[in-house]
């Protein structure tokens, strides 16, 4: 085995890692969702339609920003939104894509999830925006979710579910959670009245003591 091709095997298993730590952390169920990581030569992705615990790193699919792929299997059916993540978005190194109970709930409502927190920050601004809906695989959901992700990391799609992106798997991992969490949490508190929305003042403070937030001496992690 050559030390590529050794290189391209941990690299895939870290993406089935993550798909079932998705799964396990009740973000995602059964195969729905993808994840994937850039690579030098376009992206790792899962491939469509494979049960996550059945994967090997043989079955992640390698698919060039050209939309291209020279692997046995097909990507996943929504390969174009990471393709335009990683295309438009050069900060992103990781894209994790689920249909979350919560983020999905709120997109068949068509909302957006305003600054009811302050941790509505860590997807990158003020509120997490929901995209239109669009037939899932086409680039009509793919163009409508960049629209929602302008300056921000996370989106709901319209009766579909939730994206985000990060440096790496383990804080796209992160960042689903979170937007799950805040997902549930605004559920909630729409069920027990109105909640209070921070004003732009106030979500400034909260972005500017962000840009230091979980960083230590030391450590670029």
């Amino acid at each position: 085995m050559t030390s590529g091709s050794s290189r391209r095997d941990s690299l895939s298993q870290q993406v089935i890692d993550t798909c079932i730590a998705m799964n396990t952390q009740g973000i995602n169920q059964g195969n729905a969702g993808n994840v994937s990581l850039r690579v030098e030569d376009g992206f790792l992705i899962t491939p469509s339609g494979l049960a996550y615990d059945r994967l090997q790193p043989a079955d992640i699919v390698l698919v060039g920003l050209d939309g291209t792929s020279q692997d046995r299997l097909q990507p996943s059916s929504e390969w174009r939104m990471h393709r335009d993540i990683y295309a438009n978005r050069a900060e992103a190194g990781a894209v994790l894509h689920a249909h979350s109970t919560f983020a999905t709930t709120l997109s068949c409502l068509r909302l957006d999830i305003p600054a009811f927190h302050y941790m509505i920050a860590v997807a990158g601004g003020s509120d997490i925006r929901c995209a239109d809906y669009a037939l899932f695989g086409t680039q009509e959901l793919s163009d409508n979710m960049l629209a929602a992700l302008r300056d921000r990391r996370a989106c709901l799609l319209g009766t579909h579910g939730m994206i985000c992106f990060h440096d790496n798997l383990d804080k796209a991992l992160w960042l689903g959670v979170e937007v799950e969490t805040l997902a549930k949490q605004y559920w909630h508190a729409r069920l027990a009245g109105d909640p209070v929305i921070l004003g732009d003042s106030q979500m400034q403070a909260v972005m500017a003591r962000f840009a230091g937030y979980g960083k230590q001496p030391d450590r670029d992690d």
